[in-house]
């Protein structure tokens, strides 16, 4: 049965006749989403209990052995995806927050992915970054109607106000 819109199951219908099986199908099944990508535990949890032949006892299970071995790092995989989400757009923390809260990650272990990227990188850096992309594609802006779409672009990309008129302003003294 292909679970297409990832309905939840229905706990009544759950049938397990032989558990080691059913314990060797969720781990081999584990293996294969991870090996098609990275995912945090919550995510993985709930692909895992999509089917009707295993249960929350043995998906746990699964997942302290592949924390065991080291497959499952919520912390790790919040950072790598803050860095992976940075390299391939620059954006501001908001943005970040918004699009990883979907990732089911601790909001503690997310924060920390973020403060720690943006310490490395601060985001002044990468504002600059998104505001030299969009001059070399737009130009610099010249009417009050440009700037203000200049803003409201770099605002859509999750910075602040208040640091994106920092750093138009230290544009405009150059």
């Amino acid at each position: 049965m292909w679970n297409r819109r990832r309905e939840s199951v229905d706990e009544s219908k759950r049938t397990i006749h032989d558990p080691e099986r059913s314990r060797k199908r969720t781990m081999d099944r584990a293996v294969r989403l991870l090996a098609a990508k990275p995912r945090s535990i919550g995510e993985l949890r709930t692909r895992l209990l999509e089917k009707l032949w295993t249960n929350e006892e043995i998906v746990d299970g699964v997942v302290e052995k592949l924390k065991e071995y080291k497959y499952l790092d919520d912390a790790q995989y919040a950072r790598d995806l803050v860095a992976s989400k940075l390299r391939q757009k620059p954006q501001g923390r908001r943005s970040l927050q918004q699009k990883l809260s979907q990732k089911k990650l601790d909001k503690q272990v997310l924060e920390e992915a973020i403060d720690a990227t943006f310490e490395k990188f601060p985001e002044t850096d990468i504002l600059d970054i998104a505001i030299e992309k969009r001059i070399s594609l737009k130009g610099v802006p010249q009417t009050r109607e440009e700037i203000k779409k200049f803003y409201d672009h770099l605002m859509r990309r999750g910075f602040s106000y208040g640091l994106i008129k920092e750093e138009l302003d230290k544009l405009g003294r150059s």
